[in-house]
């Protein structure tokens, strides 16, 4: 009867994402009386999850689950769930989890709820607060199945320490055959992705060209922040596609996020109205952007970014 939480990693290290399931997991365990189980897949070492209330892991290490397969992981999920007896599980909203969590909702016959804020207001019936309307309203969501799966909006709950001792188990589920057959996944590597930073920088057409990434480049590794880039300039080549964000882009759930030359369509700001801290320059006063950010520097950014890269850098020196 456990809450199981899928806590996803990455080349062997456990993602953000993964102790914010497990913090909730927690806090939705305590509402039920009962424990944490977080299973993983390939993520090396584990006895970090026990920081954050989880009481058992069920650890799978398994070449075959080297390449994220939706439908073959969703199958692994499902078996953990009918191993553990649970009737709550919790994930995360990253993009893989959103390809398997609906595949997992049919195979354990269980309702969905996208974009959890908090644990649930009510267990009896089970109801959870999520956001909707690409983050304009929220809405008091009932889950009427007998399990219930949660996905978490990132950086709603967050990541609160509660120490147990967790006990580890190894778990060996049957693969099945998805059909699909991965040939090779290139990753890049050494550089803070768009899903787990906590500042992300980004930039529009106001830089004029590619050239000129240079300096939003340089103020993401002073911050230790991820870079991204509007729709148009992914469409011109200027930056990759990876790096788009927006409604039709990656979702930003940061906590500071940078919009520099950024004049702010309604589809870029759907994207990002997540983040809790907004901060844009542009030069012109009229840019949407401002309506929208909690800090605005009118501005030219050739102007404005090096000396706040140079601010920036005086003030970790002396930390």
């Amino acid at each position: 009867m456990s809450v199981l939480v899928y806590t996803e990693s990455d080349q062997g290290r456990f993602k953000k994402t993964a102790f914010e399931v497990a913090s909730l997991g927690k806090a939705i365990a305590d509402q039920l009386g009962t424990t944490v189980t977080a299973i993983t897949i390939n993520a090396g070492d584990t006895s970090e999850l026990g920081n954050y209330g989880v009481n058992k892991i069920l650890t799978i290490n398994n070449s075959a689950l080297e390449a994220f397969n939706a439908k073959i992981y969703a199958s692994v999920i499902q078996q953990a769930a009918e191993k553990e007896g649970t009737k709550v599980v919790v994930v995360s909203s990253s993009v893989n989890s959103k390809y398997l969590a609906p595949l997992l909702s049919i195979n354990l016959n269980a309702g969905y709820a996208t974009n959890v804020l908090e644990a649930p207001v009510s267990s009896s019936p089970f109801i959870v607060k999520r956001s909707a309307f690409t983050n304009k309203a929220f809405e008091m969501f009932q889950i009427n199945t007998d399990i219930k799966i949660l996905g978490v909006s990132k950086n709603s709950f967050g990541i609160k320490e509660n120490k147990t001792t967790a006990a580890s188990e190894d778990f060996s589920p049957s693969i099945p055959d998805s059909g699909i057959h991965i040939v090779s996944v290139d990753k890049a590597s050494n550089k803070v992705t768009i899903a787990d930073a906590d500042i992300v920088v980004s930039a529009g057409r106001g830089l004029k060209g590619p050239e000129n990434w240079g300096m939003i480049e340089e103020m993401a590794d002073v911050l230790g922040a991820a870079t991204a880039c509007s729709k148009p300039v992914s469409d011109l080549g200027w930056r990759p596609h990876s790096e788009h964000v927006g409604q039709t882009g990656k979702p930003v759930a940061s906590n500071l996020y940078i919009g520099i030359g950024i004049s702010g369509a309604i589809q870029h700001l759907a994207g990002i109205n997540a983040s809790k801290v907004k901060v844009v320059i542009n030069t012109d006063p009229e840019a949407p952007f401002f309506k929208a950010a909690d800090y605005g520097v009118v501005g030219d950014a050739f102007v404005v970014v090096p000396q706040l890269i140079e601010k920036l850098k005086a003030f970790k020196a002396h930390q």
